[in-house]
């Protein structure tokens, strides 16, 4: 058996185990774990050098060739210790994932027959099967993504958020993913259905936090369709250990005069990926895609975000800012296509980066696809260390250089966390982004090492 074949035995060997721990399940879920193993087994993990563009400047290798184990057994997680890690509320509905497997005891669902569902996938009635069934899995295309694939065989437990036509003045949703500590490396399959009925209003909150301080891989699926009209704002949170791997993939399919606003913050892991990807389907629809992302030591972080305009009259704004320091990496590929029926449209997309040392890397590739001739589109990106004639003018007025460089550095991403609306998650953010920023110490550049 070759090397390749060998390092993925043990997702196939807990995939029969999984298999058997279901008893017989219902048969649409089992023929769609199936196909996902079955696509899993074929595409493996996207490890390859050449050919391999969407991963040119993220090697998962360390990812491929690292066993995980799936965990059978339900950890056991303090409340407290929840709440002391994520932006917590009681005021929202807060469905609780440990490991990927759901908790109900640290969770306050909310699940009501003329109203919205919001609640755990593995417990739906017949009526929200069939809600859960005409979209799970038809977005993502676990045929052509190794990690949609693998997460797509082991489903089970997931979020299900359905909110019916008009459904308005709800509480934020917050879906909490916890990594516990584990004896030995575990893999979380974190997964996510919104669908959002015409002319629906809700607020949804993604945390994936971490009781943990080794090495764990979380690789997550989401999948959030907008109805005519929907209006959804969106944020996302990773704070990983720092040893951790997360690959996160998410699909947004948008229909007539929708609007989906994301701001995603990204902090920690040894190599994390936000795959987001969005289909602009209908005249109207828009979206408005921000992000903000800080790496320091050895870490890696790359966002890849995809947008289709494929009608006309469609709008989208891309706007991400990364803060790196020491030896870290981080990569930006903004890919927006703008397909030959998509006239009026409407596209802007930036990268904006700090560098504050020497030895951090930016990869940044914002690109725009026009197939349509009457569309007003543009991109670009800057990378750049903190601005020396700013400090000089900081220090001037009494400021010492690390305090200095400590509030420009802040006012570098106070534009992103001041875009965020959700009251509970920008405080959160305000302090933590204050706890976890690198330190740096500003080198003129006429001095020495």
């Amino acid at each position: 058996m070759t090397q390749t074949a060998t390092r993925y035995d043990r997702y196939q060997a807990d995939f029969v185990h999984f298999q058997k721990s279901l008893s017989n399940g219902d048969a649409w879920l089992n023929e769609m774990r199936q196909a996902g193993v079955e696509s899993f087994s074929k595409l493996c993990f996207p490890t390859a050098i050449r050919g391999n563009e969407d991963w040119r400047f993220t090697n998962v290798g360390p990812i491929a060739n690292r066993q995980f184990a799936y965990p059978f057994e339900q950890a056991s997680v303090d409340a407290a210790q929840v709440k002391a890690l994520s932006p917590w509320d009681d005021g929202w509905v807060n469905l609780v994932f440990v490991d990927g497997r759901f908790d109900q005891g640290l969770s306050t669902p909310a699940m009501n027959r003329k109203g919205p569902y919001i609640g755990n996938l593995a417990a739906l009635s017949a009526a929200g099967q069939a809600a859960a069934r005409q979209h799970l899995g038809r977005h993502v295309d676990a045929a052509k993504n190794g990690f949609a694939a693998v997460n797509t065989a082991f489903v089970r437990d997931g979020a299900f958020v359905a909110l019916p036509d008009g459904a308005a003045d709800l509480p934020p949703v917050h879906l909490v993913f916890v990594a516990s500590r584990r004896p030995q490396p575990s893999v979380a399959y974190p997964r996510i259905l919104v669908v959002a009925g015409r002319n629906s209003k809700a607020t949804l909150l993604e945390s994936y936090v971490t009781l943990a301080d080794g090495a764990y891989f979380t690789d997550g699926v989401a999948e959030v369709i907008l109805q005519e009209g929907a209006q959804m704002q969106h944020y996302r949170l990773m704070r990983e250990a720092a040893e951790a791997f997360h690959i996160g993939t998410t699909q947004v399919r948008q229909e007539k005069d929708s609007t989906f606003t994301s701001i995603s913050f990204a902090r920690g892991a040894a190599i994390a990926r936000n795959q987001l990807h969005v289909a602009l389907d209908a005249p109207g629809a828009s979206c408005f895609i921000n992000g903000l992302y800080l790496t320091d030591g050895t870490q890696h972080i790359d966002n890849n975000i995809n947008i289709d305009h494929l009608k006309p009259h469609t709008t989208s704004d891309l706007y991400f800012k990364g803060i790196l320091a020491d030896r870290s990496r981080a990569v930006f590929s903004g890919r927006v296509i703008v397909h030959k029926d998509a006239q009026k449209a409407y596209a802007l997309q930036s990268d904006k980066n700090l560098l504050l040392s020497d030895g951090a890397r930016i990869n940044t590739k914002p690109s725009l696809e026009i197939y349509a001739d009457d569309v007003q589109c543009k991109h670009g990106a800057t990378a750049g260390a903190v601005a020396e004639e700013a400090i000089f003018y900081m220090q001037a007025r009494g400021l010492d250089v690390e305090t200095a460089t400590m509030y420009l550095v802040q006012g570098f991403a106070r534009e992103v966390i001041d875009q965020i609306k959700l009251d509970g998650f920008r405080q959160y953010l305000e302090l933590y982004f204050i706890e976890s920023l690198p330190k740096y110490q500003f080198r003129s550049k006429n001095q020495g090492p």
